[in-house]
C-alpha cells in the first residue's frame, strides 16, 4: 500500500492569542478529549470495561453468589464458545460485512465432529482436524460466492443460516442427539490447571505482553512515530497484570484456570498480533476501510475477503466444537437459539465498528465476557427466556446505536 510521508513541524511557542482554557482543552490527555475518545470510539476497550463493571456491579447487588469464585469459572467455560466465534467475526465485521452463518457453521461442524469420533470410532485429533476444515471449506465457498458475484454477503449467509442448518440435520440422521463420552472431545472443558501451574501461566503471559508492549514502543519512538510515554505503558501493563492475577487467585479457589479459557485468550491474542502486524492483516483493515483505495493501492481484495470468510467459518467450527465438549453432545439445536446474535453482539458491544476499518480481535474476549455476563446474570436472577432475548436484543440495538453515534462523531471531527 503507498503512503504519504510528511514532516514534522517545529516546535512552537503557545500562540499568546489562544487563551489559556482553549489550551488546557485541547491537550490530548485532558478529560474532555478522554471522553471524547471513548465516545468516538476511539477508546472502545476502557468503554466496554467500564461497561463490565456496571454489570458486574447490577448483579453482584441482586445475586450475591454472581461474582462467586465457582460462578466466575463457569462465566468464563460459557462465553469460550461465543468468544471464539466472535474471533472470526471480528475479521468479517473489519472488512465492513457481516456473516449470518456462523451459528449454524459451529452446529454443522461439531455435528461432523460427533459423527466421526462417535459413530464412526475416529480418533478425536482426525475427526477435529475435519471439522474445522468442513468449516473453512464453508466459508471459502460463501466468501467466493459473494464477492465473485457481488451479492452483498447478508443474502449469501442468510441463505447459508439455512442451508447448513439443513445439512446438519442430514448428517446427525435419525439418531437426533450424540452424546460425548470420555476423552480428549470432553476434556477440552473439563481440564483445568490448579495451584502453581495457573500462576506460572500468569506470570508467562504477564512477562509477554510487558515485552511486547516496551518493544513496541521502543520501536515507535526509534522510527519516529508517535509513541506513549514509558510511563503509560507500564501503567497498562500493570493494570493488565493486576487483571490476570486476580481472575487467577479467584479462580484457583474453584477448580483452577479452565484450558477452555487458556485455548480462547491464545487465539484471541494470536489473530489481534496477526491483524496489527502481519501485512495481511494490516490488508484486512485497509479493505474495510476504503477497499476501493484498496485495489488501486495493490491489495488483492478478492484474495483478502474471500480468507477471511475462511478464517470466520473456521473459528465457528472451532467454537461449536468447544460448545459441544461443555455440553457433552451434540443435538439439532447445536449452533441455534441466541449463539448466533451473542457472537456478533459482542464484538460490537465492545467497539468493532459495522461499518469496518476499526476494531480490535480483543473486542471477542471483552465482547463475550459482557454479553455473557448479562446472559448468566439473568439465569442466576431466574429470568424467563422472553426476558432474556428481549435484553439481548436491546443491549445490540444499543451497541449498532453507539456505533452509528460514534462514526458521526468521528465526521464532524474529521477523524473518519
Amino acid at each position: 500500500m503507498s503512503t504519504t510521508e510528511t514532516s514534522t513541524p517545529p516546535a512552537t511557542e503557545p500562540d499568546p492569542s489562544v487563551s489559556a482554557a482553549a489550551q488546557k482543552e485541547s491537550l490530548p490527555h485532558s478529560g474532555r478529549e478522554l471522553l471524547f475518545r471513548m465516545r468516538t470510539g476511539d477508546l472502545g476497550s476502557l468503554r466496554v470495561l467500564v461497561l463490565l463493571a456496571i454489570v458486574w456491579l447490577i448483579f453482584y447487588s441482586q445475586e450475591s453468589r454472581f461474582l462467586s469464585a465457582i460462578n466466575i469459572t463457569n462465566l468464563f467455560l460459557q462465553i469460550t464458545a461465543v468468544g471464539l466465534i466472535s474471533v472470526g467475526v471480528v475479521l468479517v465485521l473489519l472488512l465492513g460485512e457481516i456473516d449470518l452463518s456462523v451459528g449454524a457453521v459451529s452446529g454443522l461442524c461439531a455435528s461432523i465432529v460427533a459423527v466421526l469420533s462417535v459413530k464412526n470410532g475416529w480418533n478425536p485429533v482426525p475427526a477435529i482436524l475435519v471439522g474445522i476444515a468442513a468449516g473453512a471449506g464453508v466459508g471459502l465457498f460463501q466468501g467466493y460466492i459473494s464477492t465473485k458475484f457481488g451479492i452483498p454477503t447478508f443474502v449469501v449467509t442468510l441463505a447459508g443460516l439455512l442451508g447448513w442448518q439443513g445439512l446438519q440435520l442430514k448428517v446427525l440422521g435419525d439418531t437426533g442427539t450424540l452424546n460425548l463420552g470420555p476423552g480428549l472431545l470432553t476434556d477440552l472443558t473439563s481440564t483445568f490447571l490448579t495451584g502453581v501451574i495457573g500462576w506460572v501461566v500468569a506470570i508467562v503471559a504477564v512477562a509477554l505482553y510487558g515485552t511486547m508492549a516496551f518493544v513496541s514502543r521502543h520501536r515507535r519512538a526509534k522510527t519516529g512515530l508517535s509513541a506513549p510515554a514509558t510511563s503509560m505503558v507500564a501503567i497498562r501493563v500493570g493494570a493488565v497484570a493486576i487483571g490476570v492475577f486476580a481472575v487467577v487467585a479467584v479462580l484457583n479457589q474453584d477448580r483452577g484456570v479452565p484450558i477452555a479459557l487458556l485455548i480462547l485468550v491464545g487465539f484471541v491474542a494470536a489473530f489481534d498480533f496477526w491483524t496489527r502486524r502481519a501485512r495481511f492483516g494490516r490488508h484486512i483493515y485497509a479493505v474495510g476501510g476504503n477497499a476501493e483505495g484498496a485495489r488501486r493501492a495493490g491489495i488483492k481484495v478478492f484474495r483478502v475477503r474471500v480468507i477471511v470468510f475462511a478464517l470466520a467459518s473456521a473459528m465457528a467450527a472451532i467454537g461449536g466444537i468447544m460448545a459441544a465438549s461443555r455440553l457433552l453432545a451434540v443435538n439439532q439445536s447445536s449452533g441455534g437459539s441466541d449463539l448466533l446474535l451473542m457472537s456478533i453482539a459482542g464484538p460490537v458491544i465492545a467497539g468493532v465498528s459495522l461499518f469496518g476499518g476499526r476494531g480490535s480481535v480483543w473486542a471477542a474476549l471483552l465482547g463475550a465476557l459482557v454479553i455473557g455476563s448479562i446472559s448468566n446474570g439473568m439465569d442466576l436472577l431466574g429470568y424467563a427466556s422472553p426476558t432474556k432475548f428481549m435484553v439481548t436484543g436491546a443491549v445490540l440495538l444499543g451497541a449498532v446505536v453507539l456505533d452509528s453515534a460514534a462514526r458521526l462523531g468521528r465526521q464532524a471531527s474529521g477523524r473518519v
